[in-house]
């Protein structure tokens, strides 16, 4: 009887049970159709045309860099730059200037001769042709007496400089040779975010060393050179001190980029490296052999880019972007006079695309103008009034016009110099000058400029030595102007001005 009770009791605990079971089950088909539990593809919906990154398992076998690193490390080279000691003139401060000014007639100091020690620098570049032209850096060769150009295969030799470019960093080298080895050149554009790169270079001038990354960002802009050309391909291929000029390749062994900037808080590789894109350095390195100069083109605009990295704007500037519509590209803040694109484009204009490639920042755009020179005819598509419209232009340089820039040099002034000696200083009391040693046919003759003639200012700035006059001259050679303003004083006091016109046919 006892476990007749037991069981019926069990029973009736079972038949609870489910009927509290039915019960919740009941009640949750009479819930709204909200409260049903849903599978995430029903949740979330996902774009259609996904591309997937691979398709099959051989796709997704790792890339056989062997090949490329083999056909690239026997033309990359290895730099050695040295700057020969020099005797230069340097004015020692007197103490008691401050408090008895000139009353003693040395103007505020001694001119001292001082020896400056030999500084050597190294670095990598990169043979583009068979004859001998080499690309590097500008700053691995920058100041240079004597280049040493060491290949794979131990041979050696002296290098000289064709042409260097500051505003890209870049530079070409020759050296005498014959059937030297090449790295085909790639194009840069063609690179994909996370595609495989070597950076082949003399690391700690240690020669021939490999490493390898992906590519990690394009266009990059980090503001290291002064109103320099910046669009950078970022790597985390390792690039330490001496990867400056050598190779960035891709996994078929072309020349994508070259390497040139470290960023690390320091010294060392720290995770990204940064290279110069081929898109920019074939038109620059061309220009360097066939003219001597960059043909730079300008679009004449100072603009601000909408999305860039680190752009910081303040409420008011971020409400007029929004009032203009777009979410990337240069906003056109003012229109140069004269420049490419007066008459063309307007102020609050946002250039997103030139040529069919869209601008997405400053640096898209600087990469962008890069391959042109002046007189080349561009389209330009620009957001105006938040409707697309597409314009075309015919580029200028920065002198306005489409003429060839030549390379020009203290040669166009068609004299020699020297920095005035301690004797004449003291008869004229003269605290620095340079004086004209001699003329001949050039550019000084034209301007009646005469033999013993010391320029103590040279469009307003005042010049000390020979090295300031030859950078004066460069900077005229670029302006709109042309010209050469000197103003200086002859041996026996009698004070002259000329404008020297350095225009060039």
């Amino acid at each position: 009887m006892k476990k007749a009770i037991n069981f019926l009791l069990g029973a009736v605990a079972v038949v609870a049970i489910s009927a509290g079971v039915a019960g919740v089950t009941s009640y949750s088909l009479m819930q709204p159709e909200q409260n049903k539990t849903l599978a995430f593809d029903e949740v979330f919906q996902t774009n259609p045309n996904t591309r997937f990154a691979s398709l099959n398992a051989s796709d997704m076998q790792p890339v056989d860099l062997t090949r490329a690193a083999e056909s690239s490390v026997n033309a990359v080279v290895h730099i050695k730059s040295t700057q020969e000691s020099k005797t230069q003139t340097v004015t020692v401060r007197d103490p008691f200037y401050e408090f008895f000014g000139d009353m003693f007639g040395n103007r505020g100091g001694q001119q001292r001769q001082v020896q400056t020690p030999e500084k050597v620098g190294f670095g990598s570049g990169v043979i583009i042709s068979k004859d001998g032209y080499i690309v590097t850096n500008n700053h691995v060769i920058d100041h240079a007496d004597i280049i040493s150009v060491k290949l794979n295969d131990g041979r050696e030799f002296k290098g000289r400089i064709i042409g260097t470019d500051p505003s890209t960093d870049l530079a070409l080298v020759k050296i005498e040779g014959d059937d030297l080895p090449t790295i085909p050149v790639g194009d840069s554009d063609q690179l994909k975010i996370g595609e495989w790169v070597l950076a082949v270079g003399n690391p700690f001038n240690m020669t021939s060393t490999v490493t390898a990354g992906i590519v990690s960002a394009k266009a990059r802009s980090l503001g290291v050179y002064n109103n320099g050309v910046e669009s950078f391909i970022q790597t985390d291929a390792a690039i330490n001190q001496g990867n400056s000029g050598g190779a960035l390749v891709n996994a078929r062994g072309e020349l994508v980029g070259i390497n040139s900037v470290l960023y690390s808080p320091t010294g060392s590789y720290s995770g990204y490296g940064f290279a110069i894109p081929t898109s920019i350095m074939t038109k620059v390195i061309a220009d360097l052999k066939q003219f001597g100069a960059v043909q730079r083109a300008m679009l004449g605009i100072k603009g601000t880019p909408i999305d860039d990295d680190g752009q910081l704007m303040d409420e008011k500037t971020k409400e007029q972007v929004k009032e203009l519509g777009a979410t990337e590209g240069v906003w056109v803040r003012e229109i140069v006079e004269g420049g490419s694109a007066a008459g063309v484009l307007q102020e609050n204009d946002v250039i997103i695309g030139i040529d069919g490639k869209r601008v997405k920042n400053f640096a898209g755009l600087q990469e962008a103008l890069a391959k042109h020179r002046p007189g080349d005819k561009v389209s330009v598509k620009v957001l105006r009034d938040k409707k697309e419209k597409t314009l075309e232009m015919v580029l200028k340089n920065e002198q306005g016009n489409t003429k060839v820039v030549k390379n020009a040099g203290m040669e166009i002034l068609g004299a020699a110099f020297r920095e005035v000696p301690q004797e004449l200083k003291r008869q004229l009391n003269l605290g620095s000058g340079v004086e004209v040693t001699g003329v001949s046919n050039g550019k000084m003759q034209e301007a009646g400029v005469r033999k013993g003639f010391i320029i103590l200012k040279a469009n307003g700035q005042s010049v000390k030595t020979v090295e300031q006059l030859e950078e004066i001259v460069k900077q005229a050679t670029r302006s709109t102007d042309q010209v050469l303003f000197l103003s200086g004083v002859f041996p026996s006091g009698k004070r002259a001005n000329y404008a020297v016109d350095l225009t060039q046919e």
